[in-house]
């Protein structure tokens, strides 16, 4: 057996709506040569497995078959589908927009499957992560939802809880919606303020609907925090919450869109801190999910100096063998940058810091907003779980 499975195919960057937008398929590949320079597709333990296409009724775990045979007609004659997402600037039509969508579902099925079956008890599915898509609708670069028809998959082979872990500056909403009926789910989402920035949803106070009260969490950050403020949300949050619900498996996506570089967000992460958060995952799923774990990639728009190194900490990380920060971004991997990009690549796997996690517990202050936004959430959520706001 396997200790980590990575989903990676080279078809995996067919999805690309285009030059100039910002979901570049470049980040996938940037981030695949840079695994291959450290090292880390060596490790012991760490085994590729190729990504296939979801079958329609695998998308139907999550997607109506309606919206599924409209994707289908629109990779056949390119035309937009506006009454459903698609052909606007954020999710338009490109020439295999069926089919490079579903592989990525493909993806992170296979890792889904990986961690259920027993073939690993983590995988990373980094071309997943498009939390956005809705049942009957494209939405915000998504197509379909991976990560919605992955624990859907779970549940139907028999988990009995999953908690969903988004770390992206976004918030998860069509993860949320999917799931928003059912307490067998527990969806954690970190994002920034839905009052400054897309989707405009995710305020502390949605919670699920009546039959699964407190299994929706969002924490909304305001824009500009920074590690300290958005480490202490992560966990503030996710490590009360995820040891109440005892889930079967952790699902987590690690959007890198919180960076502080990042074009389309206003938070001041660093990717030391974003690190920090996917150890802080792994220890979770191996203390409370069984070590069964299922991390994905999601947003990030930095393509050079941000996606690379975060997800190959998140591979690295995912795999048992963390990356120093201290490291040296390889020589090779900064020349292909500068020949494909003529820009010069980080030094380093580290943005300098060293960031600790400072636990709410510890003291809540209601002059810091961003510890007023935590505790919004958790007196919104917790008790729900039978939970204090204040001491669990």
């Amino acid at each position: 057996m396997s200790r980590t499975v990575m989903v990676w195919s080279e078809d995996l960057v067919g999805y690309d709506f285009g030059a100039g937008h910002p979901m570049a398929p470049v980040r996938l590949v940037l981030t695949y040569e840079l695994l291959s320079d450290l090292g880390v597709l060596d490790t012991p333990g760490l085994s590729l497995v190729p990504a296939p296409v979801a079958s329609d009724a695998e998308l139907e775990l999550v997607h109506t078959a309606d919206y599924v045979a409209a994707v289908r007609e629109a990779e056949e004659d390119g035309r937009p589908r506006p009454e459903r997402g698609l052909g606007d600037g954020d999710t338009p039509v490109f020439g295999r927009v069926h089919t490079a969508s579903a592989r990525i579902v493909g993806s992170t099925l296979a890792a889904a499957r990986a961690v259920w079956d027993g073939d690993a008890p983590r995988a990373v599915s980094l071309a997943g992560g498009m939390h956005h898509a809705m049942a009957q609708r494209a939405s915000g670069f998504c197509v379909y939802n991976d990560v919605s028809v992955a624990i859907a998959w779970l549940l139907q082979a028999g988990a009995r809880r999953v908690a969903y872990v988004d770390l992206d500056a976004h918030h998860g909403d069509g993860v949320e919606r999917a799931f928003w009926d059912d307490d067998r789910v527990l969806t954690v989402s970190v994002h920034q303020h839905p009052g400054s920035l897309f989707p405009g949803t995710g305020y502390p106070q949605d919670v699920g609907s009546a039959a699964a009260r407190g299994t929706a969490v969002n924490v909304a950050l305001p824009p500009h925090t920074a590690d300290a403020g958005w480490l202490r949300a992560v966990e503030a949050l996710a490590v009360p919450l995820v040891r109440a619900h005892a889930p079967d498996v952790l699902v987590t996506q690690h959007g890198c869109d919180c960076h502080r570089d990042d074009p389309l967000a206003e938070l001041d992460v660093s990717v030391d801190a974003q690190r920090r958060s996917m150890t802080l995952m792994a220890e979770l799923a191996d203390t409370y999910a069984g070590g069964r774990w299922l991390a994905t990639g999601g947003g990030g728009y930095e393509v050079v100096g941000v996606v690379p190194r975060a997800w190959s900490h998140l591979v690295a990380v995912a795999a048992g063998c963390p990356i120093d920060p201290a490291t040296p971004v390889p020589e090779s991997w900064r020349q292909m940058v500068r020949d494909l990009a003529d820009v010069t690549a980080p030094l380093t796997m580290s943005d300098g810091g060293d960031p600790e996690i400072r636990r709410f517990t510890d003291g809540y202050n209601p002059d810091d907003e961003v510890d007023r936004a935590i505790m919004a959430t958790r007196q919104a959520v917790f008790p729900w779980h039978g939970l204090d706001p204040y001491l669990d």
